[in-house]
């Protein structure tokens, strides 16, 4: 069941703020007055579970802002920035008016008319970061709000058992966690952190022109590094006592209980490492990992948040404005002050605070051997077959290269 938090005020009440992190100063948000012909204006925002504390306070700011203009019954839900094209298109019309979305959703949703071009683009090109600008943009039109520039991974590491120079070997790393009796995790559950073991090998992956479905060479049989160099890499690793595969949620009861010491996250899970490690707390760039004789560099995708205004909103006018408030410059520091996120915003990225974070330093890092994740839908669930198989020890009794041409089948279906 989702958990609902529904905020009213009406025009004449103004809701005292808890936290001063985001003052006028900051506001960038337009000063047009939009209209409601109800006099109330019902808008529902969906934003990640995490954020529900910091969206709250925006939510709460907003309606203080602009108490004079509107009555106001804004409700929160709770929905997974990954899965939210799919939520939203099982009832568009009935949707959220504003909501938060992975960079990689931004066609899906354009192409079925989710979104409209946004129309104060040359304000908000200007602010933000211009890699942020184009991730939110389709053929150079701005359809989404830059809301953080970290959706990417990179590696946390425990000092009290890593130095410098051991972080620069994963397999290193999984022998001194083994010898320790404890682990060092990844998901292999997805595809979003197993590309990084294919992604500096010159096997590739992407999506086609037609913007659905994908490409992939995966299984190939040619070049330097084969696909099936990569699985018997992949094989030596789960073999290995000192790994753990698991979701962010194992990632953190580890981190936590002290069973991980060190994993592949990203920032959100920033202030959770920090205080469960304290001053032994480290971040870096993704180590290289051993395959067809060599060190080959992790990869990595990078992805930027978003927030959306649902095209057919009853009040589009208002959620296009708490859109941009969501986003401005000082809910994009205060964001990061909460929540350990990155910002899209060029003046919230160039703050001390945030230049001087270890995740930020770690992920900037990282880019050098990033990408932008553009994989269509049928990426996903061949790769988590696929893995498992790995993890399980290959139940099937397929060969590696037959496990490789089902993945890729897959991934490349129409």
């Amino acid at each position: 069941m989702k958990k609902k938090i529904v905020i009213w005020l009406p025009a004449f009440f103004a809701l005292a703020i808890s936290l001063s992190g985001c003052q006028s100063s900051h506001h960038t948000a337009s000063e047009e007055k939009p209209s409601s012909d109800s006099g109330t204006v019902s808008l529902t925002v969906w934003g990640a579970e995490e954020d529900e504390e910091l969206l709250r306070q925006i939510i709460e700011e907003f309606e203080n802002k602009y108490q004079t203009e509107a009555d106001f019954q804004i409700t929160y839900e709770p929905q997974s920035e990954g899965s939210c094209t799919n939520a939203l298109m099982a009832d568009l019309e009935n949707g959220a008016d504003v909501f938060a979305f992975a960079d990689d959703q931004l066609n899906t949703l354009v192409a079925a008319g989710a979104l409209n071009p946004v129309e104060n683009a040359d304000m908000l090109q200007a602010s933000n970061l211009p890699e942020a600008v184009s991730a939110a943009s389709v053929n150079n039109t701005l359809y989404a709000y830059p809301l953080t520039a970290d959706n990417g991974y990179f590696l946390y590491y425990n000092k009290q058992y890593f130095s410098e120079e051991d972080i620069l070997s994963w397999d290193r790393m999984l022998d001194i966690a083994a010898s320790q009796g404890k682990k060092v995790s990844m998901e292999w559950s997805s595809g979003w952190y197993v590309y990084s073991l294919f992604g500096n090998t010159g096997l590739t992956v992407g999506l086609n022109d037609d913007g659905i479905t994908n490409f992939c060479t995966w299984n190939s049989t040619e070049g330097d590094i084969k696909g099936t160099d990569v699985v018997r890499s992949m094989e030596n690793i789960a073999e290995n006592p000192g790994f753990i595969s698991t979701d962010d949620a194992g990632f953190v009861e580890g981190i936590q209980n002290g069973t991980i010491i060190a994993g592949i996250s990203g920032t959100w899970n920033a202030v959770i490492v920090e205080n469960a490690w304290q001053s032994n707390f480290g971040a870096s760039k993704l180590p290289s990992y051993t395959c067809a004789g060599r060190q080959v560099q992790m990869a990595s995708f990078s992805g930027y948040k978003l927030i959306g205004v649902n095209a057919y909103s009853e009040n589009p006018k208002w959620a296009a404005k708490l859109a941009e408030w969501i986003t401005n410059e000082g809910n994009q520091e205060l964001r990061f002050r909460l929540r350990g996120q990155g910002p899209s915003n060029i003046n919230a990225a160039a703050s001390e605070e945030v230049q001087n974070s270890p995740a930020i330093t770690a992920l900037l890092e990282q880019s050098e051997f990033s990408c932008l994740q553009r994989i269509g839908g049928n990426f996903w669930d061949p790769v988590t077959a696929f893995t498992a198989e790995i993890l399980n020890g290959t139940p099937s009794g397929k060969s590696r290269q037959e496990l490789l041409d089902t993945m890729v089948t897959g991934i490349t279906a129409p």
